[in-house]
């Protein structure tokens, strides 16, 4: 008996042992293969009107880095019934991006949605995905009407997890309003019996907490009214008959944590692990027979954020948890502002100086906004990135938990702790050693022009060799011709081609012998639109009291659109110049050629207008016997080959040098113009045969489509990031003399600082209205600190 229940023993040993070692090794798979990312995005104001643009920039940290490995980030702005309005697709480099959203003039809702995230993102639980309800001005009382039509919810709490039988329990308890708002609530905690057992009160923001000392078979009720006076009873998470509490306190600078045993509880071994950013910091273990476990938590040797403590019975089954925010103020830069040149006066030049400690390398955006108007600094770049990204639910003015005493806000952020959900390991996997399944490959490219060819079997893409690409971008002069070699499988790609906005990209195979029908998917990597998507109902929004800000900023906002319809479609004089008449070649050589291309001596040929030009089959069939001396061999059964005094002449493209195979391609209705120079040629190697240079149309020019009779697809790549319009009063311009009412006085979100130039200089002109300004400055170094500095103008 006593060999079995020892051989028993023994096993159990060994089996917590391995499970140890292998919840150790998986932490550090989770912490090494899955990092979690984050973002936050700051906006250059609170609210906005219908036909105004919202500009953003992006701030991605990894654990207490910045997010460097993802580089595309994706926004999707939804209406209020999660209608797709938008989506922003902007590339990230080095953990920062930033981008434009223009809210359409007609839009009615009360909100508008924004949900943020990397492909990464995507693999792991959506709650963490970034979300925030961006408020839209409008002058209807039903639009700006926030009353609650819902009672008043109240959440309650155990610390650690469950209420226990056998020892004192803290009990936290949240109350919240149906826009996510903080209630005040009173009341009394009664047994089974009716017996009064505690207080409720309020703490904090409708948190607090209390305490049950709770026997077995025992039940609670919380008896509670809100702020309008409405009594409700709500029944208390039961109580276990056995088991543990996790509790953490705080005493001066120093904080522990006690975990207490049930009597009846059969446990003989406990473990406490402590993880952060999915990186185990602490692992403690101790025989619990005596019925109680504590601990220091070495909090002053780690990184400022959130701390989760987890209590193992001796299989290694999680049975109690707590989250714990640590504070050691080493997470944050100071930026300096001074004004180096006051303008509050109507439409009034302003200096800033932006400095930064000069051994960071930080990047950073500011904003510069009528003071009077709506605010809402309830977020910043802190509070998300340290805090609220970071735990399950809503939490109300995350931002108030940095300022002000420490002390007071550590007891305060505790509240929140014992409130909010948070990011678990799935602990029976984690024993387990079984890891996340990934869905979606990290972003660790950018989204450059690349593709997959259809329709064609694997010796006719290995006989074709290369596909060539006609590239015709929105708002690009001109076209780009490209010869992009095949893989195997169909692939291609051309890293050094990034598309912004739309394009129209013609296709077709080198040697496309037997092969009539191909298609072509672009950019595979790219996500598509998720088919479900969040409503902008105002869940994701603290709603300011600033009643006569947003009633001025309506005012303005309104004076704005009748401004903008006022102004719409007006047209600047026409200013005629009188000067001497250039010929189409000589217009057409100004126009497309450059360096050594330009002039010289050479048969100049104009294509857009010559009658006859897009009758030849190709570029050479059109060039036969208009160059004396120059020899063209263009049967169709051969690769063509040319000679000139003995000599093969180079060929450009756009300038490019290029080989003859890709000039026999290209259509002769893309070509504007072709220069064929005598030898000697001086603007490229192997000049002694002369050259030929031929450049596709522009914009402008009369020509039909590019790559017309060609197979070809609409694509869409990055988001165009558009300049944020400042004007610039120190000069005469006609629309200088429109009248001035802008809210966002000047946005930049590319202030960049190194060691040696760490002060920047940004300036701006005041509007015909505003007397103060409100600057709010926030930004990210390299190593990971951050910033957030707000101060009023006046």
């Amino acid at each position: 008996m006593n060999r079995f229940l020892l051989t028993g023993v023994l096993m159990l040993t060994i089996y917590g042992r391995l499970f140890s070692q292998n919840i150790d090794a998986t932490i550090a798979t989770y912490a090494e293969k899955f990092p979690q990312e984050k973002a936050y995005l700051h906006y250059d104001k609170t609210s906005y009107a219908p036909g105004e643009t919202v500009w953003f920039k992006v701030y991605m940290m990894e654990g207490i880095n910045p997010a460097t490995e993802s580089k595309n980030f994706y926004i999707d702005w939804t209406d209020e019934k999660g209608t797709i309005i938008s989506r922003t697709v902007a590339p990230v480099v080095d953990g920062v991006t930033n981008g434009q959203f223009l809210v359409p003039a007609d839009y009615t809702g009360r909100f508008v949605h924004a949900k943020g995230y990397t492909r990464w993102m995507l693999n792991f639980d959506s709650t963490f995905l970034y979300q925030k309800d961006i408020r839209i001005i409008s002058n209807t009382a039903a639009q700006n009407n926030y009353k609650n039509t819902q009672p008043t919810s109240i959440g309650f709490f155990p610390e650690g997890g469950d209420a226990v039988a056998g020892f004192v329990n803290k009990v936290a308890f949240k109350a919240n309003d149906q826009w996510g708002r903080p209630v005040k609530v009173s009341g009394t905690i009664v047994n089974q019996a009716g017996k009064t057992v505690d207080s409720l009160r309020t703490m904090h923001n409708g948190m607090g907490y209390f305490f049950l000392n709770p026997k077995e078979g025992d039940s609670f009720t919380a008896k509670w009214k809100d702020e309008k006076g409405v009594v409700t009873s709500t029944p208390l998470p039961s109580v276990k008959t056995t088991g543990v509490g996790l509790q953490v306190s705080t005493v001066a600078e120093k904080k522990y944590f006690q975990v207490n045993v049930s009597p009846g509880a059969q446990y003989k071994m406990l473990h406490v692990i402590g993880t952060m950013n999915q990186y185990q910091v602490f692992k403690v273990s101790k025989d619990v027979t005596a019925g109680e476990f504590k601990g220091v938590i070495p909090v002053s040797q780690l990184p400022s954020g959130i701390l989760t403590i987890t209590v193992f019975d001796d299989t290694w089954k999680a049975i109690a948890e707590r989250i714990v925010f640590v504070n050691n103020d080493e997470y944050r830069f100071v930026p300096e502002f001074t004004v180096e040149h006051w303008g509050l006066n109507k439409r009034a030049r302003n200096d800033l100086q932006v400095t930064v400690p000069d051994s960071l390398i930080a990047s950073l955006s500011i904003s510069v906004t009528d003071a009077d108007i709506d605010t809402d600094s309830s977020h910043t770049i802190i509070s998300d990135l340290l805090l609220s990204s970071d735990i399950r639910g809503q939490v109300f003015d995350p931002a108030s938990y940095f300022t002000g005493n420490a002390d007071s806000q550590a007891r305060k952020v505790d509240l929140v702790m014992l409130t909010h959900g948070w990011r678990r390991f799935k602990w029976d996997d984690v024993a387990k050693g079984k890891l996340p399944q990934l869905r979606y490959q990290r972003d660790t490219s950018y989204m450059v022009l690349s593709g997959r060819v259809f329709g064609a079997l694997p010796s006719q893409i290995k006989e074709a060799g290369s596909i060539i690409l006609i590239v015709k971008q929105k708002d690009v002069e001109s076209n780009g011709f490209k010869a992009l070699p095949l893989n195997a499988d169909g692939t291609f790609r051309d890293p050094e081609t990034i598309i912004f906005d739309s394009a129209n990209i013609y296709y077709q195979l080198m040697k496309a012998k037997g092969v009539s029908d191909v298609s072509v998917n672009f950019f595979e990597d790219k996500l598509p639109p998720f088919k479900y998507n969040d409503p902008a109902k105002g869940i994701f929004f603290n709603p300011s009291k600033d009643t006569l800000g947003f009633a001025r900023h309506a005012r303005l906002a309104d004076q704005t659109a009748k401004l903008l319809k006022k102004y719409e479609g007006e047209l600047l004089a026409n200013v005629i110049v009188k000067s001497k008449t250039k010929s189409p070649v000589e217009v057409l050589d100004e126009r497309y050629t450059s360096g050594l291309f330009s002039g010289g001596d050479s048969y100049n040929f104009d294509m857009t207008n010559d009658p006859f030009a897009n009758s030849a089959t190709n570029i050479f069939t059109y060039l036969q016997g208009k160059v004396a001396g120059l020899q063209i061999n263009n049967a169709q059964s051969q690769q063509p080959s040319l000679s000139w005094r003995g000599q093969s002449p180079g060929v450009y493209l756009n300038e490019m040098q290029t080989d003859l195979s890709m000039i026999a391609t290209l259509p002769v209705s893309d070509v504007a113009y072709i220069k064929v120079f005598r030898p000697p040629f001086m603007g490229g190697f192997n000049g002694a045969g002369g050259a030929i240079a031929i450049y596709t149309k522009k914009g402008g020019d009369q020509k039909s489509e590019p790559g017309k009779g060609l197979s070809n697809n609409t694509v869409t790549g990055y988001t165009m990031m558009r300049e944020f319009y400042s004007p610039n009063y120190a000069s005469f311009k006609p629309e200088n003399e429109r009248a001035d009412v802008r809210t966002t006085l000047y946005w930049n979100p590319q202030l960049q600082t190194a060691p040696g130039k760490n002060k920047v200089l940004v300036s701006f002109y005041n509007n015909d209205l505003s007397k103060s300004f409100r600057v709010v400055i926030e930004g990210m170094t390299a190593d990971g600190r951050l910033a957030h500095i707000e101060e009023i103008m006046e």
